[in-house]
């Protein structure tokens, strides 16, 4: 017999020989020496529902977790630098076009916006990129990490993400002074 049910046994017969029939309200079955190891739905304590924001930080998390198990060679989280942060950003997420200066739409996007069929490269949109950095700096200290060796924060990510914004924003007509 194991450990654990051994330990169930015993809970179930100090347990039986604690309580009586008596004393269960009619609406409600004697515990007959049985642990209910799962409650019913209706007896179970509600779980708080995740915000958004904690969905998407722990759905980020385990994208980035399952790229380090990926990556090879295998890459732990203490080894992981800012370039590795930038290989799974691009790994990872999704594209925008981003027109370059020798195109018609460079500054001046298109009224209505709409897709363009120009040949400028993809790039990955800066604010979903920033988010997705801000989460992750977050969930890596959440998760042991500690903030002077957190990947999210190191300075090749920043300016990264910092080009990137000034690029899209002069590919689009807009000017980010701060």
């Amino acid at each position: 017999m194991s450990a654990a049910v051994a330990a169930a046994a015993a809970a179930a017969s100090v347990s039986s020989n604690t309580t009586s029939s008596s004393h269960h309200p009619s609406n409600q079955a004697p515990n007959h020496g049985w642990i209910p190891f799962f409650q019913p739905p209706a007896q179970r304590a509600a779980l708080p529902a995740l915000s958004r924001y904690e969905s998407q930080k722990r759905r980020d998390w385990k994208a980035f977790v399952e790229y380090l198990k990926k990556h090879r060679p295998h890459l732990g989280l203490s080894r992981c630098t800012g370039v590795h942060v930038l290989e799974f950003l691009d790994y990872q997420f999704g594209n925008t076009k981003l027109h370059t200066r020798n195109c018609p739409f460079w500054g001046n996007p298109p009224d209505p916006p709409s897709p363009c069929s120009c040949s400028c490269p993809l790039d990955q949109a800066w604010s979903s990129l920033d988010g997705v950095v801000g989460r992750l700096r977050v969930a890596f200290e959440e998760n042991g990490g500690q903030p002077e060796t957190n990947p999210f924060s190191a300075r090749v990510v920043k300016l990264y993400l910092r080009d990137l914004r000034d690029a899209q924003a002069k590919a689009r007509g807009i000017a980010y002074t701060f």
